[in-house]
């Protein structure tokens, strides 16, 4: 069974008016400290980010998806702590509702990285959710790459949790999307073939002296065998999360069971995918998608059901079948994180009860959902939909 494990990246708030503040460093120093009553658990680790608005929670690998989702729900609480003892809360927001202007942290590579890219990366206060999966071989992890490429927009589409921008509404479900995109090496990739294409196009791109290690959709680890999808905001549910990993590990595990078999990869086009990308940043799951196999227009419930046939021998062996159902399930009923601040912001009226509400999901345990106001209550033509495919 293939390992996976995760790193989720958090907006950190002030918690009497939502705005971001920049105190990313005391949580580090906190964490480093090891304070009495903040211990961390078994597995989870901090990381700084780009901006001090923001950290970083790391997992540990996992082989089995309940204890993922523990490790997932234990850091968020831990990383919380930490955030309280310096007078903040995390939020999983992708993006900001409230206006802000970003505190770059002080470091060699960001400080490389502002010189670079100006206002694209002073601006850039985004929280991206990262699942890592193991491969056997750069070989195989280059073959799951280009057989997963037009997979990976649905995945945007699910976790979208970004609807507000700069104190406004975007009009997208997933602005982080549009706003990572500026990246010059961000975005899908053609199908590269082999390993030693994928490391030549690194090389190249590092030879432009534009990017050292490239932001693509879904790439190689510099830094363990494992292939990276990056495509996914921050989950404001924690479920969510957890439905994601189970989806892409099946993915991963989908797509070098069809290499292995001599299965080719589906030679649609980056510029397409990049058009499937942008629909699913637009419209989440309140508009049409494209189709993973046809690439052209069709019902999220469709595009949905599909999915979940791609992927669903691998979720059955691995146990997870049931989960990723029923997450489907409730997401397609209840709504992405996108839509549920929308509704939040339509209750409360204002940016700050957004971030109030959203910081109180992300720190729900999953018993207490049935309470939070929001049952989930799958609607029968939309679990229809998803279950026939």
């Amino acid at each position: 069974m293939r390992t996976f494990g995760v790193e989720e990246e958090f907006l950190i708030v002030d918690p009497q008016n939502g705005s971001p503040v920049p105190l990313a460093g005391d949580i580090l120093r906190l964490h480093g400290a090891g304070l009495q009553g903040v211990a961390p658990p078994v597995g989870p680790t901090l990381a700084i980010e780009l901006q001090q608005e923001q950290v970083e929670v790391i997992t540990s690998p996992h082989s089995r998806l309940s204890g993922l989702a523990a490790e997932i729900r234990a850091g968020r609480s831990y990383a919380d702590s930490l955030a309280r003892k310096a007078g903040a809360r995390i939020a999983a927001l992708a993006t900001s509702p409230l206006a802000v202007t970003p505190h770059a942290t002080n470091t060699e590579r960001y400080d490389a990285l502002l010189e670079k890219f100006a206002l694209t990366a002073r601006e850039q206060l985004t929280c991206g959710y990262h699942v890592h999966v193991s491969v056997d071989s750069d070989e195989e992890g280059v073959a799951v790459l280009d057989r997963i490429r037009s997979w990976l927009p649905v995945l945007t589409a699910l976790s979208s949790n970004s609807p507000f921008w700069n104190g406004a509404d975007s009009g997208y479900a997933s602005f982080r999307t549009q706003a990572w995109n500026r990246w010059s090496s961000a975005g899908p990739t053609d199908v590269f073939g082999s390993a030693a294409a994928y490391h030549s196009l690194v090389a190249d791109l590092s030879g432009t002296g534009v990017v050292m290690n490239p932001d693509f959709d879904a790439r190689l680890s510099v830094r363990h065998p494992t292939v990276e999808i990056r495509v996914s905001d921050v989950c404001l549910d924690a479920r969510d999360s957890v439905l994601i990993a189970a989806l892409v590990r099946a993915l991963v595990e989908t797509a070098a069971r069809e290499w292995q078999s001599g299965q080719l990869p589906d030679m649609v086009s980056a510029t397409v995918l990049r058009q499937a990308t942008w629909r699913s940043s637009r419209f989440g799951l309140h508009g049409e998608l494209l189709d993973p196999i046809t690439h052209k227009p069709a019902t999220a419930a469709h595009v949905l059901g599909a999915l979940l046939a791609h992927v669903r021998d691998a979720l059955e062996e691995t146990g997870d079948a049931l989960y990723a159902t029923d997450g489907l399930q409730r997401i397609f009923s209840q709504g992405t994180g996108a839509a549920r601040q929308r509704q939040a912001y339509e209750r409360t009226g204002s940016f700050a009860g957004v971030v109030a509400y959203a910081t109180g999901v992300t720190h729900l345990d999953p018993a207490d959902h049935q309470h939070n106001g929001e049952p989930y209550l799958a609607s029968e033509a939309g679990t229809a939909a998803l279950v026939a495919g």
